[in-house]
């Protein structure tokens, strides 16, 4: 078999700036929106939207990193990085979430399984 048509383990999917799709997309690699997606995503990696990137979409995914816009859900099972420039339109369940100063997040946030208990006081 040629190795031409092998996929390099780090070769990343990528969407750039200018380019609209519209229908669910499904990667077993990272991803990157630079463009625009309208429709689903599931991805058995990580997925970056940058700063001119924006779904209109669920996403399900490992980890997020947001520079740009969401307006869907986010389901990611090990972290979500919202970026300063990051506008998230959705409800997010994680187990780890970095916001930094000047991100907008409107929508319910759920991180692990099950909310830690209050200690007990005695």
């Amino acid at each position: 078999m040629s190795r031409n048509n092998e996929v390099q383990p780090t070769a990343v999917n990528l969407i750039c700036d200018g380019t609209s799709i519209k229908g669910d997309v499904k990667a077993s690699r990272d991803i990157r929106i630079d463009g625009y997606l309208n429709g689903k995503m599931d991805v058995n990696g990580k997925v970056v939207v940058g700063n001119t990137g924006k779904i209109e979409g669920d996403v399900k995914c490992k980890t997020i990193d947001v520079s740009g816009r969401v307006e869907g859900n986010i389901m990611a099972s090990e972290m979500v990085n919202l970026k300063n420039t990051a506008v998230i339109l959705g409800n997010i369940a994680t187990d780890k979430i970095s916001v930094e100063p000047g991100a907008k997040f409107t929508g319910t946030c759920k991180m692990g399984e099950q909310a830690p208990k209050k200690d007990e006081k005695k």
